[in-house]
């Protein structure tokens, strides 16, 4: 009977010790930072709150902004080494940050069962490598296709899209489009951040630039100048917009306002994450879109890859590593929490996150997640992250000259040239 006592007397001097301890825990502060759209913001701060809920010793401070002021607010934080420990992160910074010594290796959380990446695909993981070492998770699969109206294209006398179409197909639609409906077959002139000319190059088995980002990736300037051959060729046909009528839609940013959402275009190119907001753009009437593979060339690969819309990466500063692995795991592998964020930052990394989030998905979201799983099984390897000049390539010497070969002030072929000799000069730096 003696014993008894003493082991009841045991059992609840071990409970009162458990949670003594539980309540001294002591309350961490952790600062998160994304940025996004409204929607986005009020999504995130949603699941904030849940995953404070089930680990109340972590206090979560947002930082949050729209993507304009998002990265001149890090490079302020990270001049004063005062980044935020969580960060929402891009690809095409993701090497760069690593080499400036600003991010911090996760593989360490990986292999504690922190992060939980057992049921993601190794493709999905691997964009958040770089030289080896794991540095950011991906939170969402994303690939560049064509969203089209598949009313406007039966009106136009189109039932149905070739799975394996070509650029000769992709014309051919976009014209017969504009015959049949006076309207445009595809809403944009295909030269902005140059990513259809980029997936253009890897259907011919290159890229835009060389695998250490000091030159041009690919060797035939042919490749530069049958590419503007086809817009212009669109554009003479009225299939596509004049660089003239889109100067005049300058300012006219609203996704209201895209020719495809008013029914002025049957096609665009968009990245699939984009599709449900496009789609909820329709003020006038529900809007249907489907999407689509890019058009590639006649018996070779798909240019179709699969990016990562966006990462979240740990600060090399952060004082909390497990805590901030914990956010991200909750963030990719909670059921609960992925019910709030319904693949707004594309479709989940997580196998069983993708299965049961099915039932709760809309039609633009199912239509998001079922391109994804097509595209998967013929896609490139993701490229590598644009080296640190793409910025000023993009802004100083691509625009500029797309708009003169658009606005025929010179030819394709003298753009190809013009394009290498600025675009080295940049890379060379």
């Amino acid at each position: 009977m003696k014993i008894s006592i003493k082991l009841i007397l045991l059992f609840f001097l071990l409970i009162s010790i458990v949670i003594s301890s539980s309540f001294s825990k002591e309350v961490i502060t952790l600062r998160v930072s994304w940025w996004g759209s409204q929607d986005r913001h009020n999504r995130t701060l949603k699941v904030i709150e849940l995953f404070q809920q089930k680990y109340p010793h972590i206090k979560i401070v947002p930082e949050y902004s729209g993507w304009g002021d998002y990265w001149t607010i890090l490079t302020t934080q990270a001049a004063g080494r005062n980044l935020p420990d969580v960060i929402q992160h891009d690809y095409q910074f993701l090497a760069e940050w690593v080499k400036r010594g600003l991010l911090r290796p996760i593989d360490d959380l990986v292999a504690q069962n922190i992060i939980k990446l057992s049921d993601v695909p190794d493709a999905y993981v691997a964009p958040g490598r770089v030289e080896g070492k794991l540095f950011a998770v991906n939170l969402g699969v994303n690939s560049f296709g064509i969203v089209y109206d598949p009313e406007l294209l039966k009106k136009a006398g189109i039932s149905s899209l070739k799975w394996n179409w070509t650029w000769d197909d992709f014309k051919n639609v976009a014209k017969q489009v504009r015959n049949k409906l006076g309207i445009f077959g595809v809403g944009d002139t295909m030269i902005a951040d140059a990513q259809a000319f980029k997936i253009w190059l890897l259907e011919h088995n290159t890229y835009l630039y060389s695998p250490d980002g000091k030159s041009l990736g690919y060797e035939d300037d042919k490749l530069f100048s049958d590419y503007f051959k086809m817009l212009l060729e669109l554009i003479d046909a009225g299939a596509m917009p004049s660089r003239e009528f889109e100067m005049g839609r300058v300012g006219v940013a609203a996704l209201e306002d895209m020719l495809i959402v008013t029914q002025k275009a049957a096609m665009n190119q968009l990245w699939s994450n984009q599709l449900v907001a496009v789609m909820r753009a329709s003020k006038e009437r529900p809007l249907k879109l489907n999407l689509f593979p890019q058009p590639g060339k006649p018996g070779t690969r798909s240019g179709n890859y699969l990016k990562a819309s966006m990462f979240f990466a740990v600060s090399a500063y952060t004082k909390y590593p497990k805590e901030a692995g914990l956010f991200i795991d909750f963030f990719i592998n909670s059921i609960e929490a992925n019910k709030i964020l319904l693949a707004e930052r594309g479709v989940p990394i997580s196998r069983k996150i993708q299965t049961l989030l099915r039932p709760y998905l809309t039609a633009s979201q199912m239509e998001m997640f079922n391109f994804i799983k097509l595209v998967e099984k013929n896609v490139c390897p993701t490229p590598l992250p644009d080296p640190p000049g793409h910025t000023e390539i993009l802004n100083n010497v691509w625009n500029p000259i797309a708009d003169q070969i658009l606005y025929k002030k010179i030819t394709p072929e003298q753009g190809a040239i013009e394009f290498r000799k600025q675009a080295t000069a940049i890379l060379k730096k």
